[in-house]
């Protein structure tokens, strides 16, 4: 690691918070510990970090509450979710505010490590390639800047998720873009969560696009998504 990476880690169960911030600084990485939600948000506006990993369930703000604002005031650092909660419409709340990822306790540190390996390593390799820029009828999408621009005045600015798909879909317009690739590309694994989640970012993409009729992200029933544009430069 050429620089020491800065991961704000808000854990409310003192001895797991410990033992995780031990053992993430001795991976290399600047781990700032804080206990609850409040702490947590009053941190992350002091300090700079290049990830977060939030507990959801912590006493003042939750995590959920907590990944929201940190969301309003930074919408592209990326968020891990830990929680003891195993049901199928937490983790999709989760994955819905923009989760880069999800562990459900216990977990293995190890684990814990590769996945922010995993995610540091593909928003290095994001800031690094050189900006793409791509005409989408009314729309023209800035990949590098995350900013999608509708009749040369009007902007939106996408989350890194948002952004991330819209990059493939937009590499392989109207072509098929296959499911399990856009998953491992983008959120490294192909499990039954991280596909629902890819699900909710494509009806948020449906809406960014939806004043442009010439424009449209159909299902490829089996497959995966057709980007449909009249520009694809």
């Amino acid at each position: 690691m050429d620089e020491k990476m800065r991961i704000l880690l808000c854990e409310d169960d003192e001895n797991l918070g410990m033992l995780l911030r031990e053992y993430l600084q001795a991976k290399g990485y600047d781990t700032e510990l804080c206990p609850d939600g409040e702490a947590g948000y009053k941190s992350f506006l002091k300090n700079k970090y290049d990830l977060c990993v939030l507990d959801v369930m912590m006493p003042k703000k939750d995590g959920f509450t907590l990944a929201q604002e940190i969301r309003a005031a930074n919408s592209e650092i990326p968020i891990i979710f830990l929680t003891a909660k195993t049901l199928k419409e937490d983790i999709l709340e989760g994955f819905k505010i923009g989760a880069d990822d999800y562990l459900t306790k216990p977990f293995s540190m190890e684990e814990l490590t590769f996945r922010i390996e995993a995610i540091l390593r593909r928003v290095k390799g994001k800031k690094n390639k050189e900006s793409s820029v791509y005409k989408l009828g009314r729309f023209v999408f800035d990949t590098q800047k995350q900013l999608l621009t509708l009749d040369g005045s009007k902007q939106t600015k996408l989350t890194t998720k948002e952004s991330e798909l819209l990059g493939l879909l937009c590499a392989h317009a109207n072509e098929i873009l296959q499911r399990d690739f856009a998953l491992k590309t983008i959120w490294i694994d192909d499990n039954y969560f991280n596909a629902r989640s890819m699900d909710v970012y494509i009806t948020k993409l449906r809406k960014h696009l939806k004043e442009d009729d010439s424009i449209e992200i159909i299902n490829i029933h089996g497959k995966g998504y057709k980007l449909i544009t009249p520009d694809s430069e």
